[in-house]
């Protein structure tokens, strides 16, 4: 086990909260230099950190505690009507897991996903700079699924990290023009199904806002846990 007294952690300045308008946000990081580890990483998403990039991160706002960690815990996950059909919908499609590669065909996918999706976000402009800053690592947990139709065309790619405790859920781009196949939804609904498959307990989505509209999807996925005061509450 990490000793996590030893580890180094730094935290920004109070800066525009991303998600909540009006509201300051400050963060805490993992020191950069720090060698991630899937054990130290794995420990540290229990206690609510999250991977963008090359850091480990967690809200750190002092009077503030509108983030909150959640995960399925994917043992007991039951899909509800609805995702039963986003599921039959997306049937056809062939999923592959590859090594995290900045092709021209995914760079693309994201560029129109972005474009289309978050164009009011902090990833607007995509560069490619920037889309293999934030999601391509060369590093042995990190993966990519892709999702391809019968024609062998590129629909989503899911970035995922395979951790000692599950999988981290750490982003998906998809085609904006495919809306009718719930893409981000069955994606989410794949990787709880995949973490099953490997025997793992949980696949872990990120931070939960009650006032943020982006992130309500994330309470579709019943039964969900969230960190409530270092304790992963269940919520069915």
């Amino acid at each position: 086990m990490t000793d996590l007294s030893q580890l180094k952690f730094y935290a920004t300045q109070p800066h525009p909260c991303s998600y909540l308008p009006g509201k300051q946000a400050t963060t805490l990081f993992l020191d950069p230099q720090q060698p991630l580890d899937v054990e130290t990483y794995s420990e540290l998403s229990d206690m609510g950190f999250r991977r963008s990039g090359n850091h480990l991160y967690r809200p750190h706002c002092g009077d503030c505690n509108a983030c909150i960690p959640a995960r399925v815990p994917v043992a007991v996950f039951e899909p509800n009507s609805q995702q039963k059909r986003i599921l039959k919908k997306n049937r056809d499609l062939q999923v592959e897991e590859i090594s995290p590669f900045p092709s021209d065909e995914i760079y693309d996918l994201y560029q129109r996903y972005i474009c289309a999706r978050h164009a009011d976000g902090d990833m607007y402009p995509p560069n490619r700079e920037q889309f293999a800053s934030f999601l391509v690592k060369d590093w042995h947990f990190c993966r990519f699924f892709t999702f391809r139709d019968a024609t062998n065309k590129l629909l989503a790619v899911a970035v995922t990290d395979k951790m000692a405790n599950g999988i981290s859920a750490v982003y998906t781009f998809f085609d904006p023009e495919e809306h009718k196949r719930s893409l981000g939804r069955f994606a989410i609904l794949w990787q709880i199904e995949h973490t099953r498959s490997l025997d793992m307990d949980a696949v872990y989505l990120g931070y939960w806002i009650k006032d943020c509209r982006k992130m309500n999807y994330k309470t579709e996925y019943r039964p969900v846990e969230m960190l409530v005061n270092q304790r992963w509450v269940r919520l069915t």
